[in-house]
């Protein structure tokens, strides 16, 4: 490392700022009253027959309040007659594993115990029809074996194409319902066609499997609940394609246009499919979908714990520290592109030792005559995006915008004796 401590050691780092960016914070207070009541509506709770053994497909994502909109739908289904029990619904995620997937829902919060219900977890699936294009349709086995199935999951835009369909329950019924064989399945022909895939393919999945419906999720910026309905399958698509308008609408930004170093604390699964939403970064993993700010050079410093070693999506970020790389599952990592065709992601950044020297590369080589007006700016997380720092540099931009308010004098970021930020 000498070579690069010599490179990097008069690389200034800018002071920061902390600030709060202020988002349309309207949020569903009692969401648990809520979708109690979704579930009285026809077309839902009353599609369930006493006996019916009911699989409740439950994601990896981190949405908002899981176990508790989890258990009140089992609780819901079990109140009905039915005979419920989970299924882990993620594709490829947890490692590809039965075991890895059940340990991904533990991590949310979603446990047989605090459930109520059975976890049946397997990467075994069923072929139930094959596309005009050719490609099979597979859906896990357990859920095959269901007498009835129902859907929860968020509602937002994707990270790696953009259609009338997205990220949803279409998408999760297609590739999480698939598991790892299906999730290969839809991406085998790339993101060009996902827009088009992946609500053919759940619609074959509507037809041919006993899906009551889907419990669909809309979050504000702050991570927080903000719309919960209860699709019938009937209207799934279709109100689905209304739903994820209003997610793009509510989803949160960075409030600059510009930023020469992106500074990011955490990425994971947990957080994004790309580990961190390329929504907020502007870094896309492929061609087939655009927004964000104009990033010049991107850090990532650590892996979430929820993400157990799955580092997709460290591939996009410019550098990188020894600390995520050590901790990184690499397998696990890889099988995410393997399975979804976009290796990119997967791919290691440049490592540096530590938070302080990884920050210094991004600032050597973000492309600017002067290091000290390097626009700087630090988030834990693309999901919290309330509270953020950014370099001195910034802060008379954000003193003449609405919707920014300057939280503290500016400072100098503290490392501790291993390079480290404190997080």
């Amino acid at each position: 490392m000498s070579i690069l401590r010599t490179l990097l050691d008069d690389i200034p780092i800018p002071q920061m700022v902390r600030i709060r960016q202020k988002f349309d914070a309207a949020k569903v207070e009692d969401y648990i009253g809520a979708l109690r009541e979704e579930l009285k509506k026809p077309g839902a709770i009353d599609t369930i027959k006493a006996g019916q053994r009911v699989a409740v497909a439950v994601g990896s994502r981190g949405v908002a309040h899981i176990a508790e909109f989890t258990r009140t739908t089992i609780e819901a289904i079990k109140a009905a007659g039915g005979e419920p029990f989970i299924v882990p619904c993620m594709g490829s995620h947890g490692g590809a594993t039965a075991a890895g997937q059940i340990d991904v829902l533990h991590h949310l919060g979603v446990t047989e115990e605090a459930m109520g219900a059975p976890i049946l977890s397997s990467m075994e699936v069923v072929k139930i029809d094959e596309m005009a294009n050719g490609l099979p349709v597979y859906v896990d086995k357990y859920a095959y074996e269901a007498d009835a199935i129902v859907v929860i999951n968020r509602v937002k835009p994707h990270t790696a194409f953009r259609g009338r369909i997205e990220s949803g329950i279409m998408k999760m019924i297609a590739i999480g319902l698939g598991k790892q064989k299906g999730a290969e399945a839809c991406h085998q022909l790339g993101f060009k066609y996902m827009a088009e895939n992946v609500p053919a393919m759940a619609n074959i999945m509507l037809n041919k499997l006993p899906i009551l419906f889907g419990v669909a999720l809309v979050e504000n910026a702050y991570d927080e609940t903000c719309r919960v309905e209860v699709l019938p399958a009937a209207d799934i698509e279709r109100r689905e394609e209304q739903l994820l308008i209003e997610a793009k609408s509510r989803l949160p930004k960075i409030l600059f246009d510009q930023i020469d170093v992106l500074v990011i604390d955490y990425i994971g699964k947990n957080i994004s499919g790309d580990g961190m939403d390329p929504n907020i970064t502007g870094r896309y993993p492929t061609e087939y979908a655009h927004g964000g700010p104009d990033v010049s050079k991107m850090v990532v410093l650590d892996l979430t714990p929820e993400t157990k070693g799955n580092a997709n999506g460290v591939g996009t970020a410019d550098f990188t520290t020894k600390r995520l790389t050590d901790k990184t599952d690499w397998p696990a990592t890889y099988a995410n592109g393997l399975t979804s065709t976009v290796c990119a992601p997967t791919k290691q950044a440049t490592t540096l030792e530590n938070d302080y020297y990884a920050i210094k590369a991004a600032v050597k080589t973000c492309n600017i005559l002067d290091y000290t007006k390097c626009r700087l700016v630090r988030i834990r997380d693309t999901l919290h995006l309330g509270e953020i720092e950014i370099s001195v540099n910034l802060l008379e931009e954000a003193r003449n915008h609405p919707d920014i308010e300057i939280l503290s004098e500016p400072y100098d970021l503290k490392f501790d004796d291993e390079g480290y930020l404190p997080k």
